[in-house]
């Protein structure tokens, strides 16, 4: 499997996700690219492998591709026609940066009972009042991106990120203003809809947190010659 293919097969799925709402089955991209069903699967385990993907775990179709939800979460991304899922408020902000018109972001505080609707136009939040936490530093993300997303969430105050941490014995991790975790969610995907895309390093990680001020051991990454 190369580095080529997994991009192209990449490219398949994510662009008429963005492009409809809805992403094409793994036959489906197989008749677009004119490869075999085959060719797709092995492209799809090597995209999980390296975390290009997240693949339902008992059959070979995306159930995650980042920025993207393709099951039903708590985060909705609503353009002018369309809308994604998105699996938190990080990749949420993808979304917006790759729709390239103004969304709406439709989600809660904590998680929780209380509704929020953040609203993004050319990268910029209305509802600069809001934070978002992270429970979880980013170099955890992949010891399970599922709960390591979810726990990225809305609050309205740092007092209750502590009370929602004790109430449900998550960590307190980072404390961000919104704006901020906008300007990751642009600077982190902005290339994801491309067709030569490709997982950025380690090094490039790490230059993208502090590009956009995310700095400490919080936001710090182990050294590595690998993908992020």
């Amino acid at each position: 499997m190369t580095t080529d293919l997994g991009s192209k097969v990449h490219h398949a799925f994510i662009e008429p996700l963005l492009r409809t709402g809805r992403v094409p089955s793994g036959a489906e991209v197989a008749l677009v690219l004119g490869v075999p069903k085959e060719t797709i699967r092995d492209a799809l385990l090597y995209l999980g492998q390296t975390h290009g993907v997240v693949l339902h775990p008992h059959v070979c179709e995306p159930w995650i591709i980042h920025p993207f939800s393709l099951s039903p979460s708590a985060t909705w991304v609503e353009g002018a026609e369309r809308g994604w899922w998105a699996p938190c408020m990080w990749c949420a902000f993808g979304i917006a940066a790759l729709a390239h018109e103004p969304v709406t972001i439709h989600t809660r505080l904590g998680g929780e009972a209380e509704d929020l609707d953040i609203h993004v136009e050319n990268g910029l939040v209305r509802e600069t009042d809001i934070l978002v936490h992270f429970a979880l530093p980013p170099r955890a993300a992949w010891d399970n991106v599922q709960h390591f997303c979810a726990t990225v969430l809305p609050f309205s105050s740092e007092d209750r990120v502590h009370a929602w941490s004790e109430r449900h014995g998550l960590p307190t991790g980072a404390v961000i203003p919104i704006q901020q975790c906008a300007d990751l969610g642009r600077d982190w995907y902005f290339a994801y809809a491309e067709s030569n895309w490709r997982k950025w390093s380690v090094t490039q990680a790490a230059d993208i947190f502090a590009g956009v001020g995310l700095t400490g051991a919080f936001w710090a990454l182990p050294p590595s010659d690998g993908r992020f």
